[in-house]
């Protein structure tokens, strides 16, 4: 990933929350077949020495899980709060009119050695895991054991298991950093008069303001 010094984010703990609050994140391998990509929503635990662990699950029926069989490497990239960035947001460009568009965003790529399983009880844990994730933010959250256990142990028989051991992480947020704090705060402005996807992305921006 190209990384300019002032969007650089090597930090474990901001790419851990990028991860776990945008869990949905694209799985791509390079096979005989050339690539492929599924979108899956991950679980990533951290051991006390730093090494990370994805793990998700395939549907059987997805060919990608026996790509995955014979992959060296895989990547996964998480995409968190971005958007566009119009130059009228600019001081610079009332100014000088040199201004274009932009975009900012944040982002999260790890890549590192895929192994498959089929094991019945990392399944279950696995899909609690991320049921949980997601669940907890719930009135009345869903359990596994609210469904017929017999119902959910042939869904467990319909998926496989990848967990993927990181071999190397880059993050990035480009927020701006590159710009006056003029710009900076005419981009803040901007985008706190927009929805609430925009003002999400302008207490990044503000976060990150060099």
């Amino acid at each position: 990933m190209y990384q300019p010094a002032s969007f650089r984010e090597d930090d474990l703990g901001a790419q851990l929350a990028l991860v776990r609050a945008h869990p949905l994140g694209m799985l791509i391998s390079h096979g005989e077949q050339g690539l492929t990509a599924d979108p899956l929503p991950f679980l990533i635990e951290a051991d006390p020495q730093g090494q990370l662990w994805l793990r998700a699950h395939l549907s059987r029926a997805n060919g990608h899980w026996k790509l995955l069989q014979q992959a060296q490497e895989c990547l996964v990239i998480f995409q968190g709060p971005g958007g566009y960035i119009s130059p009228g947001w600019y001081e610079s460009k009332r100014q000088t009119g040199k201004a274009v568009p932009t975009w900012n965003y944040s982002q999260v790529q790890l890549y590192g050695v895929p192994s498959l399983t089929e094991d019945p009880r990392w399944l279950r844990r696995q899909l609690e895991g991320i049921t949980a994730l997601q669940e907890g933010r719930m009135p009345e959250p869903w359990r596994i054991d609210d469904a017929p256990a017999g119902y959910i142990a042939a869904q467990i028989k319909g998926i496989v298991g990848v967990e993927i051991a990181v071999t190397r992480r880059e993050g990035k947020w480009k927020m701006s950093q590159n710009r006056s704090a003029a710009d900076v705060d005419g981009v803040i402005l901007g985008l706190r008069a927009g929805d609430e996807a925009q003002r999400r992305l302008a207490e990044e921006v503000e976060r990150r303001r060099g």
